[in-house]
């Protein structure tokens, strides 16, 4: 019989806390049910197993990420915008670097597809990036440019890896200065060919 006053939702907020406080890696089914004072096997009325509460921790987070950043970029386009996005991705990154770690697992994509999370994402990075004449497939590459833009300079930072005398803050926003340009002058795709600045198609 599932322990009284346990629910999913319960269960996946203690899991974000404890992934906050020791790391997402240490999350386990042990230690959320220490935490409850319960036996693990109280767990298993609300998740399946290890896999699915790190894949709800996931979608968890990511839901956190984008309510954030949704806020953050409400009525601005441009380079506006894609600081507003930086700037909270970075500042959500390093207050809850354990939840941050969940929303960069690999997930089974039948399991989260359709997702409300996922889907406000991907409507507010590609609104964002379609504002800069973007389409597919040059929508894709350029998400993939500033996710790993973003990941990698907050992955280094969270660990102090930055240990130049400069400014991590303005190191950061030269690197956003930067992805605008890349954005505006990007390499753009248009069925078999490149467009190239004159805006004529080049199959090269």
């Amino acid at each position: 019989m599932a322990r009284a006053g346990l629910s999913a939702d319960r269960v996946v907020a203690a899991a974000a806390e404890l992934a906050d406080e020791v790391g997402f890696e240490h999350v386990t089914l042990s230690a959320l049910a220490r935490r409850f004072g319960v036996k693990d096997a109280s767990l298993y009325s609300h998740v399946r197993g290890l896999e699915d509460l790190r894949t709800r921790l996931a979608l968890y987070a990511g839901g956190e990420l984008i309510d954030r950043i949704a806020v953050a970029v409400a009525g601005r386009a441009g380079k506006e915008a894609l600081a507003a996005f930086a700037g909270a991705y970075r500042a959500y990154a390093l207050e809850h670097p354990g939840r941050y770690a969940a929303t960069q697992i690999r997930m089974d994509q039948s399991l989260i597809a359709g997702t409300p999370a996922l889907r406000r994402t991907a409507e507010i990075t590609y609104g964002m990036l379609r504002g800069y004449g973007l389409d597919e497939p040059d929508l894709t590459d350029a998400v993939r440019l500033l996710r790993s833009t973003f990941h990698g300079y907050c992955a280094l930072e969270s660990t102090g890896g930055f240990g130049a005398d400069r400014d991590v803050q303005a190191s950061w926003d030269k690197a956003v200065d930067a992805l605008h340009l890349a954005l505006e002058h990007w390499p753009r795709e248009t069925g078999r060919g490149r467009e190239t600045e004159s805006g004529r198609k080049s199959d090269d």
